[in-house]
């Protein structure tokens, strides 16, 4: 088997009580159930609960992206020889719908994780669309420590030693393990990942879950994990079509005019390609706002021109592979 030229995923959606409908009301989307809340798309996942499988009409079809990274062969061709050497696809790429605020919350750096038995998780937030006086919650105040921030818990005055963002289109964030961290409400974010889905909620602003219950928290965990040195981050800046480099992943932003092809972003290597706006065509379709494909490594993609004015992620290997063009 060979790859096609280009492989797409079915989405897996996930119930959020902080979700909405917008992934159906803005992008078309078929969700499962008419009524609930969905709060996440997972558009590119390899994790043993959610793992996509490709829907593109070809020899791969069926397959999961699991058992693309599992054949040696079809590692090499699809994800290059420069893609980490890792058991399982490291990256897990989402979009979010938050309609009500999530939790306030941490992911366990690499160092504390094992000993929590829990997976580190770096992330990068890039905001797809933010309503007027949206809020991100990223970092701490100067002066919080771990005390005063426990002592603020068991008061209910904690949200004044968190750091507080005013997100606009375009913004982006990386959100490190160890970072303190909370999406408002009224936004739509993009964001690529570690493969890791462990979370320690710290507060979660006293809200019922689905199940009609208070959702559990991880205090213990979270006061262990919380980098108390991240004090008043800002947003990232951009250096040329860069706008994230780290050790798990590189993200870069396009924008592609009419004379342009999607050759012009990828030259050649392994991309996973968000389209943000316009529309690119693809076989058997089009691909518009908040569409979500990979591209090979070593395949040319000169004959696939935008539509319209089109704007793009690009998500490839991080680290030393981040420098090497293939």
């Amino acid at each position: 088997m060979s790859p096609p030229t280009i492989l797409q995923f079915a989405p897996i959606y996930q119930s959020r009580v902080w979700g909405g409908r917008t992934l159906e009301t803005r992008f078309g989307r078929n969700l499962p159930d008419a009524v609930i809340p969905y709060g996440e798309s997972w558009e590119i996942s390899a994790r043993p609960e959610a793992d996509s499988v490709v829907v593109t009409k070809c020899d791969l079809e069926g397959l999961t992206l699991t058992d693309l990274w599992a054949d040696k062969n079809l590692r090499r061709a699809i994800f290059g020889p420069h893609c980490p050497d890792e058991v399982r696809f490291p990256l897990l790429c989402k979009i979010l719908d938050c309609r009500e605020k999530l939790s306030l919350q941490v992911h366990p750096p690499t160092g504390i994780a094992a000993l929590l038995k829990g997976e580190p998780k770096t992330e990068i937030w890039y905001v797809a669309d933010a309503e007027k006086n949206a809020e991100l919650y990223v970092g701490v105040k100067t002066g919080a420590t771990a005390e005063n921030f426990r002592a603020a818990l068991k008061n209910g005055t904690v949200e004044e030693w968190v750091h507080t963002l005013y997100p606009k289109k375009g913004d982006h964030i990386l959100i490190e393990s160890g970072r303190l961290h909370a999406i408002g409400s009224g936004l739509l974010i993009y964001e690529i990942q570690q493969n890791s889905d462990t979370t320690y909620r710290v507060y979660d602003w006293n809200r019922i879950g689905l199940d009609g219950q208070l959702r559990p928290l991880h205090v213990e965990e979270s006061l262990r994990c919380i980098n108390f040195d991240d004090i008043e981050p800002q947003w990232d800046c951009r250096e040329n079509e860069d706008i994230c480099q780290c050790e798990y992943f590189r993200i870069e932003e396009h924008h592609l005019s009419l004379a342009d092809t999607l050759e012009n972003a990828v030259k050649g290597r392994f991309a996973i390609v968000t389209v943000v706006e316009g529309e690119i065509p693809l076989i058997g379709g089009i691909a518009g706002e908040g569409v979500f494909f990979l591209v090979p490594h070593g395949m040319n993609c000169e004959a696939i021109k935008p539509k319209k004015t089109t704007k793009i992620l690009i998500t490839t290997w991080g680290g030393l592979a981040s420098q090497k063009r293939e």
